[in-house]
């Protein structure tokens, strides 16, 4: 209604196909946008499923309603923090200034099949995809490599001290571990979601600039 409400009460509506292939292109539209950035949200729980492999809690998945699918404990965890973030500094006002914006940027014409036909949509949302991956190695580096650290220094142990249960003392070591990183690392969340969440708004205004003209 707000968006009908500021662009749409001078626009003439055709008659013909053409009105077919305009609503077509606006639910096209919408979920590009949406996909770019749920694409960089599911960052945060891939991160999450590179730390529960390591650490150990890869078979304490929970089932997600949402998606229909089992999520990582941590990535839950994290998720929820990055939710509590985004809303907090006003994030989802930028979606919905992304929403309006975007008949400023794209106009109410059938060229955009012509630009998706191009390729240059579908070049972005490779680059977006491999950026987002990127950005979950670098969001679960640091518990990864610690736990890491960990395992070799388990494997030293064994050969060193082959009296000692490694299978035993492996496992709550390594949640120790990683838990530990986790409390160690929680004050830096918030600058990571605020570099993630920079990246996605960017993304988006890349993706606008693809699909039409920068006003």
């Amino acid at each position: 209604m707000v968006v009908y409400l500021t662009y749409g009460t001078h626009q003439q509506v055709p008659t013909d196909v053409a009105y077919v292939l305009l609503v077509g292109r606006e639910v096209l539209i919408g979920l590009l946008l949406g996909f770019t950035a749920y694409l960089f949200m599911t960052a945060i729980q891939t991160a999450g499923s590179f730390i529960d492999l390591q650490v150990g809690f890869g078979m304490a998945s929970v089932f997600d309603p949402m998606t229909g699918a089992s999520t990582p404990l941590t990535g839950n965890f994290k998720f929820a923090i990055a939710v509590l973030f985004f809303l907090s500094i006003n994030g989802h006002h930028h979606l919905l200034n992304a929403i309006l914006y975007s008949y400023d940027w794209v106009p109410l014409t059938n060229d955009f099949f012509v630009k998706l036909y191009g390729g240059s949509v579908t070049e972005f949302l490779v680059r977006s995809f491999a950026e987002s991956f990127m950005l979950a190695f670098q969001i679960a580096a640091p518990i990864v490599v610690a736990t890491f650290l960990t395992d070799v220094g388990l494997g030293f142990l064994a050969k060193t001290a082959p009296q000692f249960n490694i299978f035993v003392i492996g496992v709550p070591l390594k949640i120790i571990v990683g838990l530990f990183m986790l409390l160690l690392l929680m004050p830096s969340f918030a600058f990571i979601f605020e570099r993630l969440f920079s990246v996605m708004f960017e993304s988006m205004r890349n993706l606008l600039d693809i699909m039409g003209n920068r006003p």
